[in-house]
């Protein structure tokens, strides 16, 4: 089932009711002037990340819930600070510099090792079960399909290879090309420039709540996959269609583009 924005509901039907659901199929083809020609991912709705986080709770049981916790929030913190004050890590980088921290908060005397077999998870990572015939659903409505992701073009692409996924993504595009992060603008306009397309031709596809707002803000549509059913963030912005899998996305994209 796919959940339009309150917005979108009183533009295609005319009807003043908030938390609407609309079912695929049912608003007109008159409701979107552009139509979408490619699909831009952040790279959490295609690569699973749970095993990674599995690690440090098999190695660090009785902390590991907490350890997991801090190194997301840094993770993404550390992102943003370090944009915000000109001084650029990548996201392999920072993702070490965040377990570190998350290590001495939780006054865990982790060794190298046993982060490098963390960190190797990324290594290692894998696709959600939904990806692939969600991936040749796309395909066959002719649609680009890229990566725009904070992961650096390596990890996405060894993502890609471990998914046996290199026929389905026709671009990687990765922010470390312009040593910025999402929710940047000119991090969003790498899709435009690598893409050749107008925002409105490019449905982005997120993870996060923060990214599906920055790229609103931009002016793509989008599709939040919110595999974690996490609150709507407050921010201003509500996306086109959400779901917490990828599998109702090609039949959004039909409907969007009748």
């Amino acid at each position: 089932m796919i959940y339009i924005n309150r917005k979108a509901f009183i533009r295609t039907t005319s009807l003043a009711t908030a938390g609407a659901i609309i079912k695929p199929g049912i608003f007109p083809s008159s409701s979107f002037e552009h139509k979408i020609k490619a699909i831009a991912f952040d790279a959490f709705p295609i690569f699973d990340p749970r095993p990674i986080f599995k690690k440090v709770n098999e190695l660090f049981p009785e902390k590991g819930k907490h350890i997991v916790e801090t190194w997301q929030t840094k993770l993404f913190s550390y992102q943003w600070l370090r944009a915000a004050g000109n001084k650029y890590k990548n996201f392999w980088d920072i993702s070490r510099d965040a377990l570190d921290f998350a290590f001495l908060q939780a006054s865990e005397n982790a060794s190298n090792d046993e982060k490098d077999l963390i960190m190797s998870g990324y290594e290692t990572i894998n696709v959600w079960p939904d990806v692939i015939p969600t991936l040749q659903q796309l395909k066959e409505q002719n649609l680009k399909i890229c990566f725009l992701s904070n992961m650096t073009a390596k990890m996405l692409r060894r993502g890609i290879q471990n998914a046996s996924a290199n026929n389905h993504f026709d671009v990687v595009i990765s922010t470390d090309e312009k040593q910025t992060y999402k929710p940047s603008p000119s991090a969003y306009q790498m899709g435009v420039d690598h893409l050749g397309l107008g925002k409105k031709e490019i449905l982005f596809v997120p993870f996060a709540g923060w990214d599906m707002a920055g790229a609103k803000w931009f002016g793509y549509p989008t599709y939040w996959v919110n595999r974690l059913d996490a609150p709507s963030e407050q921010l201003d912005a509500e996306p086109d269609g959400t779901s917490n899998s990828l599998s109702s996305l090609a039949g959004f994209i039909h409907n969007y583009n009748k």
